[in-house]
């Protein structure tokens, strides 16, 4: 289905929950916690992506969407430490949400190159995984992940 073996199947599944439970605890919670429901499956849910990941090489051997799986993978655990942990101390907190949202922006990368290089079936919108269009939308991505995180440093020093 779509160029995708059954375990793509299964990868993309698992993070397609993993974005909508992201979406929920950012716009509901302003914010990604293992401290609540739609967090706890947000982090299982990409951990599972991660690992499913893993055992996909449709385009040749290991290559950077599995590095990018163990940064994710490293991230979330630095995001649970801090929260958990107070591993950071008093910035426990800030260290936490910046890496939760990383987290959340990592998963974009590969979903708008995976998306873009496969859809509309027949004539995807690119053809070059490594275009300047795909880096274009990364930046974008980038520049509302940083508007994100900036807004909710701020609310939490509000708090404070």
């Amino acid at each position: 289905m779509f160029g995708l073996t059954n375990l793509g199947v299964i990868h993309t599944a698992i993070g397609v929950v993993a974005l909508i439970a992201g979406f929920i605890a950012l716009i509901r919670d302003r914010g990604i916690t293992w401290n609540n429901g739609v967090g706890k499956l947000y982090v299982i849910t990409t951990v599972l992506t991660c690992l499913t990941g893993f055992g996909i090489f449709q385009h040749g051997g290991f290559g950077a969407p599995h590095v990018l799986g163990i940064i994710t993978l490293l991230v979330l655990w630095l995001a649970w430490a801090a929260e958990n942990r107070s591993l950071f101390g008093v910035r426990s907190r800030v260290v936490a949400t910046v890496s939760y949202s990383a987290t959340f922006f990592f998963h974009w990368i590969p979903t708008i190159t995976e998306t873009s290089t496969r859809f509309p079936l027949g004539s995807p919108l690119i053809t070059d995984r490594n275009g300047p269009e795909l880096q274009a939308a990364t930046g974008v991505l980038f520049v509302l992940f940083i508007i994100g995180v900036t807004l909710q440093i701020r609310r939490l020093k509000a708090r404070e």
